[in-house]
Parts: C-alpha cells; structure tokens; sequence
C-alpha cells in the first residue's frame, strides 16, 4: 500500500529514552562546541556546572513518531526537510522522557508527500512536559495521490543587514564525530555510500548542521543561557560537507528571530528559520 493520507492524528508510544551526562557532551562536541563553551563541553569544570544545549532535543525527542502506520514506500526515497523543537524546561544534564508521537500531517506534492511528524515529552521523574518535536520527510515518489498541497506560505527575510552574524567553522571529521550520537547512516561516513547517493564525498548530518546553527543562536541571542532558549524550526535546503564554514544570519524582531545558514560559497543550507526565546 502506498502512502496512506488518513493516517493523519495516528499516534505511536509511549516509548521512554534516557541519557547520560556523557551523551550530552558528546553531542555538544559533536556540534562544534570547543573550550570556549565548557558549560556544554565539560562536567567537571570548577565553578562551571554542566549544561545542555537546547538542540539536543533533536536526539532525545522524537519519539514514538509512528512511520509505520502511514503506509509503505521505499526508504532510500525519504530526505529530511524541517525540523522544529519547542522546550518548555531546560533539559537536565541526565534524565528520562516518554514520549507519544503523532502524524500531524500528510501534504500532496505532485512529485512526492510530505509527511510531518510531532512528538511530545514529558519528565519521567516529574511527568512534566519538556519538550516538543516536529518533523517534515519529503518521500520522493508518493505524491499525486490527490490530497492539498499543504501551506505554501514562506518567511521573508527582512532587506535590512543582518543584526547579528556568527561563524562556525566544521572539521574535516566532524560527521564522525556527531554520528556517535546515533546516526550512523553510512552516507555520512561511508564515501563509496555516498557516491551512490550522489555526492563526491560523504555529507554533513542535517541534524548536525541545525545544531550548529542552534549553537550561534544561543550565544547571540540567550547570552548562552539554556533557560532562554524557546523554539526554533528550520527546512534544510542544500548539503553540507564537512570542513565547510558555516555562517549564521539574524534578524531580530522583539523575542523573535528569522534566521538563515549559508556556506562559504553563499549557498544557504538552513533556510525559512524562525528561533523565539526569553
């Protein structure tokens, strides 16, 4: 059976996911964080308590999005488009959340669906909400099915300079590092892998590239405090490769920002980004 359009409100979980103090440094590195940023770097840094970077949420969350309830199609057709995450607390250094997913929406796009997914958690300790996920997959192939397209509606950004600007360079190896985080998809690692994908050479985690970008945004806009962070949903737009330099754009509107992330080629990469935050 194809994609399947009244699948949407189908709900999955509860499923329940830990993490350690050590899963969050690791994928604070894995985003770039360095010995400028030992708050999200370090555990044991005197006077420097352990925090956690607000797009971790990307790693904990998600869960119990039910995939398998919207139909069959090939897997190697699906390509992340958005990512969105909504925090209601500041994640714990260690923890655990359970989590209940549900498909919140299925739009026809003539040459494929798209498929949106959203995932909310709460505090297993304290059944206190903490956060929200959501998710768009662009699935090549399945669309014509004859549903609505789904919003069109796109962000402008404003013809005013950018207030604040924040570049990052990545490593040469720094898909292997955020990989250890849990996406092991070889064609972030695997260059004969990613030739049959079409890519010269393997390419940077989208996720990767949104925690990056995430990094920036806090820094300018929460004076690094975790607490401040409140929302940010982004569509990736072109690949990254590692070693690429990363340049993060905003324009402020109160406790809103739209942002964008481009390349050192000017090429953007993370584009119809909006970040709220206290």
């Amino acid at each position: 059976m194809p994609i399947d359009p009244s699948a949407v409100g189908k709900t999955g979980g509860p499923v329940t996911n830990k993490w350690t103090s050590k899963d969050a440094l690791l994928y604070a590195v894995g985003v770039g964080a360095g010995t400028n940023e030992l708050a999200f770097a370090t555990e044991n840094t005197q006077e420097t308590p352990q925090r956690v970077l607000p797009t971790f949420a990307v790693i904990i969350g998600g869960g119990g999005a039910p995939f398998d309830k919207i139909g069959s199609f090939n897997p190697a057709m699906l390509v992340h488009g958005e990512e969105g995450i909504e925090l209601f607390g500041e994640i714990p250094a260690e923890g655990e959340i359970e989590s209940v997913g549900k498909v919140s929406a299925i739009w026809d796009k003539g040459k494929g669906a798209v498929v949106e997914m959203t995932s909310e958690s709460t505090l297993v300790a304290t059944g206190e909400p903490l956060l929200r996920t959501r998710m768009s997959a662009f699935i090549r192939g399945e669309g014509d099915f004859g549903g609505e397209r789904g919003p069109s509606a796109a962000l402008e950004i404003p013809s005013r300079k950018a207030d604040h600007e924040v570049h990052y360079p990545t490593t040469a190896d720094q898909a292997l590092l955020y990989r250890l985080s849990g996406d092991r998809n070889p064609l972030h690692s695997d260059p004969s892998f990613a030739k049959l994908g079409g890519f010269e050479t393997p390419i940077l985690h989208g996720l990767c590239t949104y925690g990056f970008t995430g990094r920036a945004l806090l820094h300018a806009l929460c004076d690094s405090d975790p607490a401040r962070f409140k929302s940010m949903d982004g569509r990736f737009s072109k690949p990254v490769y590692p070693g690429d330099i990363l340049g993060v754009s905003m324009w402020v509107d109160g406790n809103e920002c739209i942002f964008q992330t481009r390349n050192q080629a000017g090429d953007v990469v993370l584009d119809q980004g909006r970040m709220t935050f206290a």
